[in-house]
């Protein structure tokens, strides 16, 4: 199986010696059974992708000298995804996903009908354990960047902000997200897709996406899941825009 080890703080340059420890040694050697003279994929998570050669292999530390290296550049415009908080773990399924399709970021999203809540404790830990995902689906999909995890927003805050193109997904509305006005040019503010809780948008939400002019967009005649709706958005997207 594909598989991209990780290496921070460290410059994957060609010719140098790099180190992997604790578990992604471990995973190397142990899982992958990683062997001296054999050659495996790394990445810093900011765009550097390297071919590197093991030339000594432990548990606890491997060795590798860096064969090759190259950076992948972003397409623009960039892709976010403001995710719900969702029960029974579909918003980390959203999460892992949406890593696989390549997302450039996440925003846990509070709305009027979300079940979940975090309080104050678990705010932090809840972007730590999403951030874990996407590191992890990183690597299993060979994303050369890592997904960085916003603190938790509610739908005001997400609507108010003015550094991106926002879309919200409804199954009641009229447009496709193949057919909402963006701004497709390289160069041009992110797109937000923000997918709602299970029980979807209330009314007043709604009509706060409509005074903000917001277009709302549906997946097709369906209603999707909530693990599943951003990361299908997300896709098509990457198709509308010919990043794939």
């Amino acid at each position: 199986m594909a598989h991209l080890y990780l290496v921070d703080h460290q410059r994957l340059i060609t010719g140098e010696t790099v180190h992997l420890a604790g578990d992604e040694a471990r995973h190397a050697a142990k899982s992958a059974r990683l062997r001296v003279g054999e050659r495996i994929q790394l990445g810093d998570g900011q765009g550097l992708i390297a071919t590197a050669e093991a030339i000594s292999v432990d548990a606890s530390d491997v060795a590798l000298v860096v064969i090759e290296a190259s950076r992948v550049e972003k397409d623009e415009p960039q892709l976010w995804l403001a995710q719900s908080l969702a029960k029974q773990g579909r918003d980390e399924q959203a999460v892992e996903q949406a890593t696989e399709v390549g997302v450039d970021r996440v925003i846990p999203l509070s709305s009027e009908r979300t079940i979940v809540k975090w309080d104050e404790a678990k705010r932090a830990s809840g972007v730590e354990r999403w951030s874990r995902i996407v590191r992890e689906a990183a690597k299993q999909s060979l994303q050369p960047y890592l997904a960085p995890v916003e603190p938790l927003h509610s739908l005001a805050e997400l609507i108010g902000r003015s550094d991106s193109q926002l879309i919200a997904l409804d199954h009641r509305a009229t447009a496709s997200v193949l057919d909402v006005p963006i701004e497709p040019l390289p160069g041009a503010l992110p797109i937000v897709v923000a997918v709602g809780p299970e029980g979807g948008w209330s009314d007043a939400e709604r009509e706060s996406f409509d005074r903000a002019g917001i277009p709302l967009a549906r997946l097709g005649p369906g209603v999707l899941r909530a693990s599943s709706a951003g990361p299908i958005a997300l896709s098509l997207l990457r198709a509308r825009l010919r990043q794939w």
